[in-house]
């Protein structure tokens, strides 16, 4: 697919509907120790995604900022691991030397969004980010990091894309999720997993 953003790669359908189903099962018993909440924002908005995570870092965000940290800000506990599934997925599709040690679990209800931001609170720029769907379908939005036009692009339950290279530092968001798309989610909606190497 162009995106005309080099280094977006995409795997549309990469996750058959019953593994589909196997990886839901899979974050949502993450998410019965690591419930889900809805952060702020640095001026104390609230995201219109509920936020968890897996693995040994967490990305959090509250008015003291942007970052990383090994327990959830409302329990204190520490993060779920990650599933194995998502390990390899990342060995076999990045190629990175070293394994995700964060991944970021988004529920998109109806009405959810994710306005343009670029990835970048990691040490390491230059290790892949990538995604992937669960649930319903979304209209994912991307574009280079110097600005210019943006390309919406359908997303579906089991698609995976990632950033890479180039595309490393590009903007992206979700405009909207398409509601009842997908009978996945229990309650409806989209699971994205954002699988990251933050240190």
């Amino acid at each position: 697919m162009d995106t005309g953003v080099p280094g977006f790669r995409f795997w549309p359908g990469l996750f058959a509907p019953a593994d589909q189903a196997r990886l839901r099962d899979l974050v949502m018993a993450a998410l019965a120790t690591a419930p889900l909440y809805r952060p702020v924002t640095r001026a104390g908005r609230p995201f219109s995604v509920e936020m968890s995570n897996m693995g040994p870092l967490g990305w959090v965000s509250d008015p003291a900022g942007y970052r990383y940290q090994a327990t959830h800000p409302v329990t204190g506990e520490h993060w779920p691991p990650m599933p194995e599934v998502l390990t390899e997925l990342w060995a076999s599709l990045t190629g990175w030397p070293e394994p995700p040690d964060a991944c970021l679990i988004n529920l998109y209800r109806s009405g959810a969004k994710m306005g343009l931001h670029q990835d970048k609170d990691e040490q390491d720029l230059a290790a892949p980010v990538l995604s992937v769907s669960l649930g319903d379908a979304a209209m994912f939005r991307i574009g280079s990091a110097d600005g210019g036009p943006t390309k919406a692009i359908r997303l579906q339950s089991g698609d995976v894309c990632a950033l890479t290279g180039p595309a490393r530092l590009a903007r992206h968001g979700v405009d909207r999720v398409i509601a009842g798309s997908s009978s996945l989610i229990p309650g409806g909606g989209r699971l994205n997993l954002t699988l990251r190497r933050a240190r």
